[in-house]
């Protein structure tokens, strides 16, 4: 799978003893309630299984709190503009850092649509298996059983989340969107029912640093740039919008849908660099 990158990175600022206190008393409450979040959720999902089969009418609300609770603790101040939609059917966002993982969930009870490694990243792996996540293989040997995939999550009432960019970038663009993921909404079943969300995330770094400082790309060390956030004595902030969703009926194919939605995640970009 490729990759974006670039010539240069963020030169990130050196971690103080101040700023090394602000890890341990950020850090801290963010793994008691993410696994403690986890296990709950485990817990919960034993008798959530057998009842409810694919649906997962509780335990989602779970990892929307832990997410809230890990920006609030992060200390991002946090702008929301729209609504997740009612409709049935999928969100699609740019893609800029690990933090979308938190921005993402935070506001609306989603499932990831997440390549394959993933899983068997340690930690984030376990919490995205334990969450839903839905991994995929980039493999046409296995287009048509991730498409019964889809489709099956779907028909159950998930609302399935992926970045049609296919990789993060510094969060200073977006980058084209890929049409493969769109054609698995196109099925005979789901077309007339489903609508498709695009959303834009915007991430400010904080006041005097780099504007790529919340981006996470190519090589770059996860575990150092999450330490470099959470040292931070005032982070930045992020802005999140929900645009007017998109009935799958009146879309010709997986390309103008892809376009279309490339081109409605763009123009929060657009609008955001006219008024900063």
């Amino acid at each position: 799978m490729s990759t974006w990158t670039s010539d240069t990175v963020p030169r990130m600022p050196s971690i103080t003893a101040m700023g090394w206190i602000r890890i341990v008393l950020r850090g801290l409450p963010i793994v008691l309630i993410t696994y403690g979040g986890l296990i709950l959720l485990l817990l919960i999902r034993l008798v959530e299984r057998p009842l409810c089969g694919l649906r997962r009418p509780v335990t989602p609300w779970i990892t929307q709190g832990v997410c809230r609770s890990a920006l609030f603790f992060m200390g991002f101040s946090v702008t929301v503009t729209g609504r997740p939609m009612d409709q049935r059917g999928a969100v699609v966002a740019n893609h800029s850092s690990w933090l979308d993982i938190f921005t993402l969930n935070a506001f609306q009870r989603i499932y990831f649509v997440s390549k394959a490694e993933v899983a068997k990243w340690p930690g984030i792996g376990w919490l995205a298996r334990a969450t839903g996540t839905v991994f995929i293989t980039r493999d046409r040997r296995e287009a048509k059983a991730q498409s019964d995939l889809f489709e099956a999550r779907l028909t159950a009432g998930h609302k399935l989340l992926f970045f049609p960019e296919g990789t993060s970038s510094d969060g200073q663009r977006v980058l084209p969107f890929k049409p493969t993921l769109f054609a698995a909404f196109f099925a005979p079943d789901l077309r007339d029912i489903l609508h498709i969300q695009p959303m834009s995330v915007l991430y400010t770094a904080p006041e005097g640093e780099d504007p790529r400082f919340y981006g996470w790309w190519g090589d770059m060390d996860f575990g150092g740039h999450l330490l470099h956030v959470l040292a931070m004595r005032r982070n930045g902030s992020v802005e999140i919008t929900f645009h007017p969703p998109i009935a799958l009926r009146d879309v010709h194919d997986r390309k103008a849908l892809a376009a279309q939605c490339e081109d409605t995640v763009r123009s929060a970009y657009e609008l955001w660099r006219e008024t900063t």
